[in-house]
C-alpha cells in the first residue's frame, strides 16, 4: 500500500513536470512508466477496489469511440466511471490517466473502470488485472508489422476472452470475433450485438475475407438480450433487443457523429451498457447519452476552422479506411490525406492498395502530406485521382491547405500518429479543448 501511493506520488509529480514542460495533459506515457517502475503492481493496486468491474473495450476498429460511448452510457445511469480518455491504449497510458484521478492512498474510487486497450497490450493489462468484462468489436487487417496477419489478431482477443472473469460482449457479425464464443467456460455471460437484416448488405464492406470458409459455425440463434442496429439515416438509429424488438428498442436516436461506424459501435456500447446495468438499463437514459456524446478527438472531430467545418477523420486499415470513404464520400469537399509510418501507424502502409479511392475522383485531393505522402500521392494516381500538391512537411501541408480553401468545408483522412500532430496544431490555432477533454456544446458538434 505504502509502495503504491509513493508511486502514485511520484507519478503525478512527472505529469505535473510534463505539463509545465510542454503544455497539453502531461504526456499520456511516462508518467506511468516513473510509477511503474517504483511499484511494478501499480495497476493491480489502484484498481483493486472497483466494485462494479474492469470492462475491456479492444479490436481492431472502433475502440475509442465506443469506449467514450460506454462510458456515457453508464454515466447516464448514474454510475461514476474511470476511463482512459485521450486514446492511449497502452497499459502504461491506463497507468497515466490513473495518475490524472484523485487516488486514496494509491486507490481509485470508481464504480465502474471502462478501458480501451490495444489488441496486444490487452494481455498485458490482463495479467495484472483480470478484466471482469470484455467487449470485442472486430478484427481488420492493420499495423501488418505488429500483427501480421489477422488470425494472430484474433488469437489475441480469444486470449483476452480466456481471461475474463464474468461476462463477454460480441460481434454476431465478425466471424473472427463470434468464433470466441466456442472458446469460453461454460460459466462466461456471453451478449452479442449486430446488424439487423434490413442491412445485411452492409456485412461485405465490414467483413474481412475468411479463408476458413468450409467452416460452417454460426451464432446461436438470436434473443431478447442480443443488441440489433437498426439505421433510419446516416445518423439516426435504432438499436432493437431481439429479432422483433422483444427485448427491448433504444431511439430512434440522432448520434453527433455519423456513418455506418458510428452507429454499430453505438450498438456495441448499447449492449455491452445493458449487460452491465441489467435490470437497472433505462432506454431513456441510454438515448439521452447516445443523443449528446460527442465523438472523441481525430475521429471524424469537426473544427469550426474560420468559419467552415475542417473534419478530421482517422484511417488506419483497409476496412476502416473504406467504410470512412464510404461515410463521407456523399459529401465532397476539399480534402488532405496525411500518412505517416511511425510506430503507432504501423511501418508497412502496403494497406493503401487494398483501398478504392475512387470516390475522391471527381474532386480530386488538394494536398496529401506526412511521411508517406508522396506514397499516397502515387497510390491516388493508380485510382485516377488528381493531386494538387504534395507536401511531407504536416505544418506546411495544413497551413496551405487552410490558406488555399478558407471558405470550403474540408476534410483531412489521417494516420494516427498524423492526426495527433495536426490536432495539436488545429487546437493551437482554434483554442480547440485538450485531445481527451469534451468540448462544450458548441464547439465539435457534427452535422
Amino acid at each position: 500500500m505504502l509502495k503504491t501511493a509513493v508511486a502514485a506520488f511520484a507519478g503525478k509529480a512527472a505529469r505535473r513536470a510534463a505539463r509545465l514542460r510542454g503544455g497539453g495533459s502531461g504526456g499520456s506515457a511516462l508518467p506511468g512508466l516513473v510509477a511503474e517502475k517504483i511499484d511494478p503492481g501499480f495497476l493491480a493496486h489502484a484498481l483493486g477496489d472497483v466494485p462494479g468491474g474492469i470492462v475491456v473495450v479492444s479490436g481492431t476498429n472502433g475502440k475509442t469511440t465506443t469506449t467514450k460511448m460506454l462510458v456515457a452510457l453508464l454515466r447516464a445511469h448514474g454510475q461514476t466511471v474511470f476511463t482512459n480518455p485521450t486514446g492511449s491504449n497502452f497499459t502504461r497510458g491506463v497507468i497515466s490517466a490513473l495518475l490524472a484521478e484523485p487516488l486514496q492512498r494509491g486507490r481509485l474510487r470508481a464504480d465502474i473502470a471502462v478501458l480501451e486497450l490495444d489488441e496486444a497490450h490487452a494481455l498485458h493489462f490482463a495479467r495484472a488485472v483480470a478484466p471482469t468484462h470484455a467487449l470485442l468489436l472486430n478484427v481488420a487487417r492493420d499495423q501488418l508489422d505488429r500483427f501480421a496477419e489477422i488470425d494472430h489478431t484474433a488469437g489475441l482477443l480469444t486470449q483476452l476472452a480466456g481471461m475474463t472473469t464474468q461476462g463477454v460482449v460480441l460481434n454476431r457479425d465478425d466471424p473472427f470475433v463470434n468464433r470466441i464464443a466456442t472458446t469460453v467456460g461454460s460459466g462466461m455471460d456471453i451478449a452479442w450485438f449486430g446488424l439487423d437484416a434490413s442491412i445485411a448488405d452492409r456485412l461485405g464492406e465490414l467483413q474481412e475475407h475468411d479463408s476458413r470458409g468450409g467452416d460452417a459455425w454460426q451464432p446461436p440463434a438470436l434473443t431478447a438480450r442480443d443488441a440489433l442496429l437498426r439505421p433510419v439515416d446516416e445518423q439516426q438509429l435504432s438499436v432493437v433487443f431481439g429479432e422483433q424488438g422483444e427485448g427491448g428498442t433504444v431511439g430512434p436516436v440522432e448520434l453527433r457523429q455519423r456513418g455506418l461506424a458510428a452507429m454499430i459501435n453505438a450498438t456495441a456500447a448499447t449492449a455491452t451498457a445493458r449487460a452491465l446495468l441489467g435490470d437497472g438499463f433505462r432506454a431513456e437514459a441510454a438515448e439521452q447519452a447516445l443523443r449528446t456524446v460527442a465523438p472523441p478527438f481525430g475521429r471524424g472531430e469537426v473544427v469550426d476552422a474560420d468559419g467552415t467545418p475542417l473534419e478530421l477523420v482517422l484511417v488506419k486499415n483497409p476496412a476502416g479506411f473504406t467504410v470512412a470513404l464510404g461515410t463521407y464520400g456523399s459529401s465532397p469537399v476539399a480534402t488532405m490525406v496525411a500518412i505517416n509510418d511511425d510506430y503507432a501507424d504501423g511501418r508497412d502502409v502496403s494497406w493503401l492498395y487494398d483501398v478504392s479511392f475512387e470516390s475522391l475522383r471527381d474532386k480530386g485531393v488538394a494536398v496529401t502530406s506526412g511521411v508517406r505522402g508522396w506514397d499516397m500521392a502515387l497510390r491516388l494516381q493508380y485510382d485516377d485521382v488528381p493531386v494538387a500538391a504534395t507536401e511531407v512537411d504536416l505544418a506546411k501541408a495544413l497551413e496551405r491547405f487552410l490558406a488555399n480553401h478558407r471558405d470550403e468545408p474540408k476534410r483531412i483522412f489521417c494516420t494516427y500518429t498524423a492526426m495527433l500532430a495536426l490536432r495539436r496544431m488545429l487546437g493551437e490555432r482554434y483554442d480547440l479543448p485538450e485531445m481527451g477533454v469534451d468540448a462544450d456544446e458548441t464547439q465539435g458538434a457534427q452535422r
